[in-house]
């Protein structure tokens, strides 16, 4: 069964881990990878990626990007959203520090940010616009 618009949003505001994906290009299969994303019902979804990293390439050269949740219990049930990008940003340890509070707990967070901020390079913010959504919930099969 799908999800409705309300669903979908809701489930899409949990803090699941994406798969991300954007087309690889002439010749490669798209690239799909685990990502950590933020979205609010109603808003754009955004991600934080490094700025000289093949995924931040392959998103500008493409101009849009894929992102599926799903989860197996208490039902089987998936959201998959399609859009465009709508803006790029430098990252700031604020934003990094959001997303990590998102998935870690609460003690970790500022080890983690520490740790992040200064090992994994210039990042950037990359906000997409949901425009496709598929979803469904195939129950407790």
């Amino acid at each position: 069964m799908a999800l409705t618009h309300e669903e979908r949003e809701q489930f899409l505001a949990e803090p699941h881990i994406a798969a991300f994906a954007v087309d690889g290009g002439p010749g490669r299969a798209p690239l799909t990878v685990p990502i950590w994303y933020q979205y609010a019902p109603g808003g754009d979804i955004w991600i934080m990626t490094g700025l000289d990293s093949r995924k931040n390439k392959l998103i500008e050269a493409a101009g849009r990007f894929s992102l599926m949740v799903d989860r197996v219990e208490p039902t089987i049930r998936y959201v998959s959203v399609e859009g465009p990008v709508i803006d790029t940003a430098p990252a700031t340890i604020e934003r990094l520090r959001e997303i990590s509070a998102r998935y870690l707990p609460a003690g970790k967070v500022d080890a983690y940010v520490d740790v992040a901020w200064k090992s994994h390079g210039e990042q950037v913010l990359i906000h997409m616009r949901p425009e496709k959504w598929v979803s469904s919930d195939l129950g407790s099969l």
